[in-house]
C-alpha cells in the first residue's frame, strides 16, 4: 500500500507513538510518506528519523508570507509548478463561499501545495482530529483521492470541541472513511458527538516490548526510593499534585527522591512550588531527556507517577505512552481515574488509580508501594502482562495494517 500521514508538527520527540506506527508500516513493506505543517524545533531527533531516512519522505507546507501582497505574488509563482491534473484543485482553494477566511487569506492554498503533486495514495492517516478536517477539505477540492483515516488521541476530543463546539468535526464524520480512537472512552465520546458507530474501531497506541526489558524492583529498609514522572510540564499532566504528594512523604521516608523529566510552560511555576515547599534537595525538574535517557531513568526508578488531570480548558490525556513504557519495564505505576487510563491500568491489579487532584490518596498509594514491596512486585508483573497482551506495538501495527488493507480493498 501507499500510505500518507498527515500531521501537524513532525518529528515530535514526545510523539513516539506516531513514529512507531510509521516505521512499523515501513517494516511491513509499505510505501510511506509524511505531510506535516511545520518541522519541530526541539534540537534533537529520535534515531529512527535517520535510520528510516524519514527526512527525505517528509513534505512541509510553505510558510505563508505575512505581507499579503507577497502572499499573492507567490501564488502566481507557484501555480505554474503545480501538476496539470491538480491545477483545478489549486483554484478551488480560492472558493470564498465555501472556505471563507481560509480562502481569502490564501492559507488553504498554501496548505494544499504539498498535496498538488502527481502522487496518489491508497490511504491518508491523520493523527488528531484537525488533520482529519484538513484531509476531507483536500479531498473535496480533488487534491487527494485516497481513503481518510483519522486517529483521535486526547486534546482533539476535549479542548478543541470545547473551544469550537461539538460540531467541529461534522463534515469529517460525514465524509471521512474510518475513525480510530485510542480508547473506548474516546469511542463513546465520538458517538456522543455524532459519529457513526459503524465507522469507529478502537485502535490503541503501544510500545516496543522487545526494546523494554523487565527489571524487578526492590525497595528495602532505608535504601533509596526513586520516584519518577515523565511528562510535558503542562496542566493536564498534573505534575503539581505529584510534587505535593511526594513532599508529604519526605519526613516519613527521607531517602525519597523524585525526578520529573520533561519541559514545558509550567516549569517556572513548578520550580517555585518546589522551593516554596522547601524540598529542592528531594525533588528535581531535570528537563527534556532523549528516549534512551528516559529508559535509563526508568531502569533505575522504583515508582512512576502519572497524576493526570482535566485542564481548565478541557484538555485531557489519551493514554500516556510513559505509563506503558514503565509498566513494560516492571515499574509499579500510580495514575488517576482520567480519560482512557483505566483501560491501561486495572486499579489494584496492574497499578493504582486515584481521583484527579487528590494529593492525600496519591501519597497513600506511594506509601503502600513502599511499605508493601510484595504488592509492588505483584503489580509490576501484572503491568508487564497487560502491555504484552494489549499494548505491544508490533502486534498493533499488524492489526493496523489489516485495518487499512480492508478499508482500501
Amino acid at each position: 500500500m501507499k500510505i500518507a500521514f498527515i500531521l501537524g508538527q513532525f518529528p515530535v520527540l514526545s510523539e513516539t507513538f506516531i513514529l512507531n506506527q510509521i516505521t512499523g508500516l515501513i517494516d511491513l513493506g509499505h510505501y510511506v510518506e509524511i505531510f506535516a505543517e511545520v518541522p519541530c524545533e526541539e534540537g534533537k531527533q529520535h534515531p529512527a528519523i535517520a535510520t528510516y531516512q524519514l527526512a527525505t519522505k517528509t513534505h512541509y507546507e510553505p510558510q505563508v508570507p505575512a505581507n499579503k501582497l507577497v502572499r499573492l505574488f507567490n501564488l502566481f509563482n507557484v501555480l505554474p509548478k503545480i501538476s496539470a491534473k491538480k491545477i483545478i484543485s489549486a483554484f478551488r482553494t480560492l472558493n470564498y463561499s465555501r472556505y471563507e477566511r481560509e480562502s481569502l487569506s490564501l492559507r488553504f492554498f498554501y496548505g494544499a501545495i504539498p498535496f498538488l503533486g502527481s502522487n496518489n495514495y491508497d490511504a491518508f492517516v491523520c493523527h488528531f482530529g484537525p488533520n482529519g478536517n484538513k484531509a476531507v477539505r483536500l479531498r473535496d477540492i480533488g487534491a487527494i483521492s485516497g481513503k481518510i483515516v483519522t486517529i483521535f488521541h486526547g486534546y482533539d476530543m476535549t479542548a478543541i470541541p470545547k473551544s469550537c463546539g461539538d460540531n467541529v468535526y461534522e463534515r469529517l464524520f460525514a465524509t471521512g472513511d474510518l475513525f480510530l480512537p485510542i480508547s473506548e472512552h474516546w469511542r463513546n465520546r465520538l458517538i456522543q458527538m455524532g459519529c457513526d458507530p459503524d465507522k469507529i474501531i478502537v485502535h490503541r497506541m503501544g510500545v516496543d516490548l522487545e526494546s523494554l526489558t523487565f527489571i524487578p524492583r526492590v525497595i528495602s529498609g532505608g535504601s533509596p526510593i526513586r520516584i519518577i514522572t515523565v511528562a510535558r510540564l503542562v496542566e493536564k499532566k498534573g505534575v503539581e499534585y505529584g510534587i505535593r504528594a511526594v513532599a508529604a512523604l519526605v519526613e516519613k521516608f527521607p531517602q525519597i527522591t523524585y525526578e520529573i523529566a520533561g519541559d514545558g510552560p509550567l516549569r517556572e511555576s513548578l520550580q517555585a512550588l518546589i522551593e516554596e515547599l522547601g524540598i529542592n534537595n528531594k525533588i528535581r525538574l531535570i528537563g527534556w531527556r532523549s528516549n534512551d535517557e528516559i529508559k535509563r531513568l526508568l531502569r533505575c526508578a522504583h515508582i512512576l507517577l502519572a497524576p493526570s488531570v482535566t485542564a481548565e480548558n478541557g484538555d485531557q490525556e489519551g493514554i500516556p505512552v510513559a505509563l506503558m513504557e514503565a509498566m513494560a519495564m516492571g515499574l509499579p505505576v500510580i495514575s488517576t481515574f482520567h480519560s482512557g487510563i483505566p483501560e491501561l491500568i486495572d486499579d489494584g491489579v496492574s497499578g493504582y488509580l486515584v481521583p484527579e487532584r487528590d494529593v492525600d490518596t496519591l501519597a497513600l498509594k506511594i506509601f503502600t508501594l513502599i511499605e508493601y514491596p510484595d504488592e509492588s512486585t505483584r503489580m509490576a508483573r501484572a503491568g508487564r502482562d497487560k502491555i504484552k497482551t494489549k499494548f505491544d506495538i508490533n502486534t498493533l501495527n499488524l492489526k493496523f495494517e489489516d485495518i487499512l488493507k480492508k478499508l482500501v480493498a
